[in-house]
């Protein structure tokens, strides 16, 4: 248990009820498999195993590959290992440059044009896709940098609507706070606020949320993706006249600004200006009675559904682990004032009983090494159990407080889990549809699985709801949409108003996972076409997936990835013009790896 975040952050109601009968699980941070990696099996192993890799070892001190040639006087340089999120993607001894100013990544770059080295922007690692370093890549000429250390300016700037500028290593949650403290807020915003801001808009990250009825979008607001905030940015550039690596800033309203807002790290943004709007209260109640096949059932009929939730509050999240009755269901909404029912909470991460590696985790994660899924159900049942009986301790199946602090639920400390990520652009009126569907073939899939003795999922599913990323929103006239964001609207489908965000997780090496995740991801891919709806993937996570897994379908990735952001759009502003601007700024593909050489050639 995380006491930074206990019981003192809590304001127990004035008035308790019965709490009501809804769970909560690990958010987007259910069981993991980091740890299984190292081969650490226990409790007390897991839960000390620190996510953040071994610091950095000074390059006086490193006695592993050669130093990089002729390396610039005057930025700090060393060694250090590579971990994405779930532990899947990893690397030692990877050189690593740690910048103290924006002019600093310009000498880098100019330095790894003319040695032959590639720059690999590193945040806070929370991500899936091989977008940093793939996995077994040969980084010897390879230089990470870290943005983090010094990269973290913030100064919020007053006016109509108040912006806030901010360089890319700065995180989320330091981001949110400060703009809390400036009376200013984001409508949605991730669930881990230890993410850099350059991180999540690079895949353009998202949270939960889309207007009710009659809901007025407030100045600077955006139901879109993080990405769709960006007002101006600032990147490292090829200048063809200087014959150098140059710093420049796009403006929103800059034809050329569309690949950079979304750029897969095939760029490295320095800083960004992002609109903002006047800080919302909200209320999230969180439920664990309803039955998953009503939730998630076929529109109309009896019982509540997802889409009745969403109408009456805009923002929800369904967390769900497989075998399971009842999913962790959470709806937020606007509430200026405190209901006299919610706890009040002044601080980020309220949900503590998620935030740490049990001692049944653990256990979970020795057997799923040695192939042993038989505690299957009744693992993931206990997941559950632990969510009701968490949130009645901890006071929080119904909080309220500024937004940060009710969106903000995910710590590093959480256990790792490999998450399949897919985005489906739809109409409003057809998103119960869209989650029916994937329940009835998830479930069904898995049940077929159970019946040969395979349990190829041990860890939640996750379903969001957003809004496209509309230019309309941008309080820049003639702003320009994120070429490459997976909410992009479709100018052919302009009644597509809606992203439904399904994320599929299980353990890394559970046995008969790859083979499960090839057929989901097919199936997705084949069933929300037409006049109905279309498919793209969630960049952070796991997609193209596979007999080898995820990212391995070269097929998908040179094909139907692409074709993706092709199909119904301009092809001035398609992915073959982002990849036009993004080999024009970067010639010598400075900002980029094999699989990036694969994706965006």
């Amino acid at each position: 248990m995380n006491s930074k975040h206990g019981h003192s952050n809590h304001v127990r109601p004035d008035h308790p009820t019965d709490p009501p009968t809804h769970p909560s699980s690990p958010a987007s941070g259910a069981p993991s498999r980091r740890t299984l990696l190292g081969g650490l099996a226990g409790a007390a192993a897991l839960a000390a195993t620190q996510w953040t890799p071994v610091g950095l070892i000074p390059a006086s001190e490193a006695g592993a590959a050669p130093t990089p040639p002729d390396f610039p006087t005057g930025i700090t340089l060393g060694v250090q290992q590579y971990r994405n999120w779930s532990g899947e993607l990893r690397a030692d001894d990877v050189w690593t440059a740690v910048p103290a100013h924006p002019s600093d990544v310009v000498i880098l770059a100019n330095w790894a044009r003319a040695k032959g080295y590639r720059l690999r922007p590193r945040g806070m690692s929370h991500n899936w896709s091989p977008i940093l370093i793939p996995t077994g890549a040969d980084t010897s000429h390879t230089l990470m940098v870290d943005t983090t250390q010094h990269l973290t300016s913030l100064v919020v700037n007053p006016g109509s609507p108040t912006t806030v500028t901010v360089e890319t290593g700065c995180s989320v949650e330091r981001l949110l706070t400060a703009l809390e403290q400036a009376g200013r807020g984001l409508i949605a915003t991730t669930a881990p606020g230890k993410l850099s801001v350059g991180g999540v808009l690079a895949i353009g990250a998202h949270g939960s949320g889309i207007p009710t009825p009659g809901e007025t979008l407030p100045q600077g607001g955006t139901y879109g993706t993080l990405s769709n905030l960006v007002l101006s940015l600032t990147a490292v550039v090829w200048n063809q006249a200087a014959g150098a690596y140059v710093l420049r800033t796009f403006q929103r309203n800059d034809p050329e600004i569309g690949p950079f807002l979304v750029h897969l790290g095939r760029a490295f943004v320095t800083e960004v200006t992002l609109q903002t709007n006047a800080n919302q209260r909200l209320r999230c109640q969180n439920f664990y009675h309803d039955q998953i096949g009503t939730l998630l059932g076929p529109a109309g009929g009896g019982g509540k559904k997802l889409a009745d939730y969403i109408r009456d509050s805009g923002r929800v999240e369904v967390i769900w682990f497989p075998f399971t009755t009842v999913p962790w269901l959470k709806v937020w909404s606007v509430a200026p004032s405190k209901p006299w029912v919610s706890t009040r909470v002044e601080n980020p991460y309220p949900y503590t009983f998620a935030n740490f590696v049990t001692e049944d985790q653990a256990k979970f994660l020795a057997d799923i090494a040695t192939g042993n899924v038989g505690a299957t159900e009744v693992f993931t049942n206990a997941e559950m159990a632990v969510v009701g009986s968490g949130l009645i301790v901890t006071w929080t199946w119904d909080i309220w407080g500024w937004s940060k602090n009710t969106q903000l639920f995910v710590e590093p400390t959480t256990l790792r889990i490999h998450e399949g990520g897919w985005a489906v652009l739809t109409a409003r009126a057809n998103v119960q549809r869209v989650l029916n569907e994937f329940f009835v073939r998830y479930t069904g899939l898995l049940g077929a699985y159970k019946a040969n003795g395979q349990y190829p999922c041990n860890s939640p599913i996750e379903l969001r709801v957003t809004g496209i990323d509309r230019a309309s929103e941008v309080v820049t006239a003639n702003a320009v949409e994120p070429t490459l964001s997976a909410a992009r609207p479709r100018p052919d489908h302009p009644e597509w108003d809606t992203v439904v965000w399904l994320d599929v997780a299980t353990l890394p090496g559970t046995p008969a996972n790859h083979d499960f995740y090839q057929q989901m991801d097919a199936w997705i891919w084949g069933n929300y076409t037409g006049n109905y709806a279309c498919v793209r993937p969630e960049w952070s996570k796991g997609w193209a997936y596979g007999v080898d897994g995820a990212w391995t379908d070269t097929a998908a990735v040179t094909g139907r990835i692409p074709n993706s952001f092709r199909t119904g759009l301009p092809t001035t502003s398609n992915f073959d013009a982002a990849r036009a601007t993004f080999n024009k700024y970067d010639p010598g593909r400075v900002f980029s790896n094999t699989f990036l050489d694969l994706l965006l050639p």
